[in-house]
């Protein structure tokens, strides 16, 4: 008789104050996200300077290394602290055929792309049955692993890496109009994995990733089909850190074990995630912007510039510990009226 009564109320309210469907607010969301990754750009671009350009370089390239990874972390809960080796072995590989084959930096960047999702599709199918801690420490290894097999790969450049000849760049205009191009592409490929982190999301594959973190055996349970479904998230957000390793190397003109496999950049791409609010699309976003000024004080500090990493570690543990939702997360939770807005 209750739910009666309730069924029969709820149309007149709803005929009185129409909702507005949460798809609506869903696409807000995205495109207060998409905003605020155009005004990085063009900050940059208005301003033509070339310090500022770096710097928004590096910020574009920190918010699109932490969308996908939070494709993994965010939406499935799997915590990986050695992401960054797609990085390495799909720069690698991009930049191989740019200075060894010299390739443009356009079929190079899919070429590293596709290496690194391969490769995170081999490493998967094995990793992936692990959980919790003991995923996270696989993951390391993985990371030592592959740093040790480049530094000793003979079509690599072994210790040494590969570089390329200044000449390369006439094609983009000099070494100077290159720089800018980078950059250009940098915001283009920000631009895609905000894109692709929103429909992953919004989408019944999504949903099947976020019953994973939740319960992953309850979600087998209920028929999503967990193993499959959380390798094809590994192998989307091993992707894009391969284009990103591939055009960073390009823009730098070399490239070297060291840099390309840091665990150090691992870390700071997890913190960048979970202090924005990971599962959310904005909060990468929002994590690199305000990790990149604490990262860039820290580095410039007489007193803090060889206590990095710790600093890092010590943000991590903070965040865990009285903000697990990130910043998103205590925004909606502190505002009502932005808990539709901020996805």
């Amino acid at each position: 008789m209750k739910v009666g009564n309730v069924g029969a109320v709820r149309p007149a309210a709803s005929a009185a104050v129409p909702s507005i469907p949460a798809r609506f607010w869903q696409r807000v969301s995205f495109w207060v996200t998409l905003a605020v990754v155009a005004l990085l750009g063009a900050v940059a671009i208005v301003s033509q300077r070339d310090t500022l350009r770096e710097a928004m370089f590096t910020l574009l390239m920190f918010a699109s290394l932490a969308s996908s990874l939070n494709i993994l972390l965010g939406y499935t809960g799997y915590v990986s602290f050695g992401h960054i080796v797609f990085f390495g072995l799909g720069g690698y590989s991009g930049f191989y055929f740019i200075s060894k084959q010299g390739w443009s930096i356009y079929p190079s960047l899919i070429v590293g792309g596709l290496v690194a999702s391969v490769i995170a599709l081999l490493i998967g199918l094995s990793i992936l049955r692990l959980r919790g801690a003991y995923f996270a420490l696989a993951t390391i290894g993985i990371l030592e692993a592959a740093r040790a097999f480049v530094a000793n790969f003979g079509p690599f450049g072994g210790s040494t890496g590969l570089s390329i000849n200044f000449s390369v760049y006439r094609q983009y205009g000099g070494p100077a109009q290159a720089l800018w191009t980078s950059f250009y592409i940098m915001w283009v490929i920000t631009f895609i994995v905000v894109i692709v982190s929103f429909y992953i999301k919004s989408s019944r594959f999504g949903l099947g990733l976020l019953s994973i973190r939740e319960d992953e055996d309850a979600a087998l349970v209920m028929g999503v089909n967990a193993p499959r479904w959380k390798t094809l998230a590994y192998v989307v957000s091993a992707f894009f850190p391969g284009v990103i390793g591939t055009l960073y190397f390009f823009k730098n003109g070399n490239v070297e074990p060291a840099d390309a496999f840091r665990l150090q950049m691992s870390i700071e791409t997890i913190v960048m995630v979970m202090l924005g609010g990971q599962g959310t699309v904005l909060g990468p976003i929002l994590g690199a912007a305000t990790y990149d000024r604490l990262r860039s004080y820290l580095l410039t500090s007489d007193l803090f510039k060889n206590l990095h990493l710790a600093v890092a570690g010590l943000a991590l543990l903070l965040i865990v510990l009285f903000v697990p939702a990130g910043v998103v997360g205590w925004l909606r939770g502190r505002f009502a009226q932005l808990r539709r807005v901020l996805e």
